[in-house]
């Protein structure tokens, strides 16, 4: 009997390049802190003006909005000043005196740096800390005089608020280095260090700051995503409008398709002998209106929904106004309609068209403008058809409360003007009205029969 004994390979060492994921954490946190702080650290980032597009700033009149643009200079620059004044009058005798002016310009001037190079001013902050400890001469606190003790917590803030959270986090580690090694090897004769209510107030600031820009981002990408939300709902809308229209122009082709298909294999048998000719020439008429209907179903029936049914009655028409008037009349619509020029037949599409806008634009006035009076107008022209719905302003007080509609009506309607190249505009009135003016054009009737003639001689 043997015993076999399977020994496991060595684990392999970190040096063949391998590394422990504490090693990982420890090299990416540097390569962030060398990003951050170290790495063109005096690069030229000039303060940009405030936006004046804020729910607030935006009521301002035109000069107080522009001086507000500069609003974060002027408070950068406040603080320079307030620097400037505490290392000043902490640093000598009342009135100052030449160290004590000297240590003040020092003080303000990292302040005034984080406009221009703000990760650069955090170390010249950290750099006129103990320049500023040693003009003083032993003399006060320790290792922050009063205006240093300014400058650095106004340098932290800005420069975490023009930055962002994680070089905020490093700036503050590298304090606490500072006033560590400050307190244990520079101290000297001080006997009292503000090393600690440094740490604490900065760490407090910056945390504030770190929120604000949490909650900043946060807001940005929640407007990011319901903008992205109202382009795929207005995307959805218009698709919606246009299965709505093609399923219309379905119904309204078919029926004449149909006709057609009919009446060329009924009229043979209205003619006593027909020729071969005529016989063979209504059997070809069926034959392509019996190809195309069936092509049209094919096509245009993917876009019914499982659960569609075709109407029963014919689609309407402009001859149907009349019953649309009167149910929205009933609704409480004060309406009137007013027809000018010479009313002849359109084609189909136009007068289903035509009527989907009246229905649509006075559903609106309904909706959003309750208890006020519409006028329609339809002038039949040379060139085509003008269809203008325009509407009141809603009276005050009103019982009825405008509702919120889907958006879907103004659409439909373009969708509608576009496929037949017309024009359309609709906005509000002066009196606080809304009007929707359509134009849709109709080729004459012998323009119509030349162009049939013309695609009869090229078939």
């Amino acid at each position: 009997m043997t015993e076999t004994t399977h020994q496991q390979p060595p684990a392999a060492p970190y040096g063949d390049g391998t590394r422990s994921p504490e090693y990982r954490l420890a090299q990416k946190s540097l390569s962030g802190l060398r990003e951050d702080l170290f790495h063109d650290a005096f690069a030229y980032r000039p303060l940009p003006p405030r936006r004046t597009d804020g729910p607030f700033v935006r009521r301002l009149p035109a000069r107080l909005r522009s001086a507000a643009e500069h609003l974060p200079h002027a408070v950068v620059g406040a603080v320079a000043l307030l620097a400037l004044m505490a290392g000043t009058l902490s640093s000598g005798l009342p009135g100052g005196d030449v160290p004590a002016l000297l240590i003040g310009l020092l003080c303000a001037l990292p302040v005034l740096t984080t406009l221009v190079r703000p990760v650069g001013a955090f170390w010249l902050s950290l750099a006129v800390t103990p320049v500023a400890a040693l003009i003083k001469s032993g003399q006060g606190d320790w290792p922050w005089m009063p205006g240093a003790f300014v400058c650095h917590l106004a340098v932290l803030v800005v420069v975490a608020l023009r930055t962002r959270p994680r070089t905020a986090a490093w700036m503050w580690v590298l304090t606490t280095v500072y006033a560590f090694l400050s307190d244990v090897f520079l101290g000297g004769s001080y006997y009292y260090t503000n090393s600690g209510p440094m740490m604490v107030t900065s760490a407090f600031a910056l945390l504030v700051v770190s929120l604000w820009h949490v909650r900043h981002t946060a807001q940005q990408e929640v407007t990011a995503q319901q903008t992205v939300t109202a382009h795929e709902r207005s995307r959805r809308t218009l698709l919606e409008e246009r299965t709505t229209i093609a399923r219309e122009l379905h119904d309204v082709v078919a029926h004449h398709m149909s006709v057609v298909a009919i009446q060329a294999e009924a009229a043979p048998y209205r003619v006593e002998n027909p020729p071969p000719e005529l016989e063979r020439a209504f059997a070809t008429i069926r034959e392509n209106a019996v190809a195309a209907l069936t092509e049209l179903r094919r096509v245009l029936g993917v876009v019914r929904a499982e659960d569609y049914e075709a109407p029963d009655a014919p689609q309407p028409t402009l001859a149907d106004l009349g019953v649309l008037l009167a149910n929205v009349r009933g609704a409480g619509l004060e309406v009137e309609k007013v027809t000018t020029g010479a009313v002849r037949e359109l084609p189909p599409g136009v007068e289903l068209s035509a009527y989907r806008i009246v229905q649509e634009a006075l559903s609106n006035s309904l909706r959003h403008a309750p208890g006020a009076s519409a006028r329609v107008e339809i002038g039949y022209v040379l060139g085509g058809l003008g269809v203008r719905v325009v509407n009141g302003p809603a009276p005050e007080p009103s019982l009825v409360k405008p509702s919120p509609g889907a958006g879907h009506g103004i659409t439909g309607m373009r969708e509608r003007v576009t496929m037949l190249n017309g024009e359309m505009t609709a906005g509000p009135t002066d009196d606080g009205g809304y009007e929707v003016a359509v134009f849709l054009p109709v080729p004459a009737v012998h323009d119509r029969n030349d162009e049939n003639r013309g695609n009869g001689a090229a078939a």
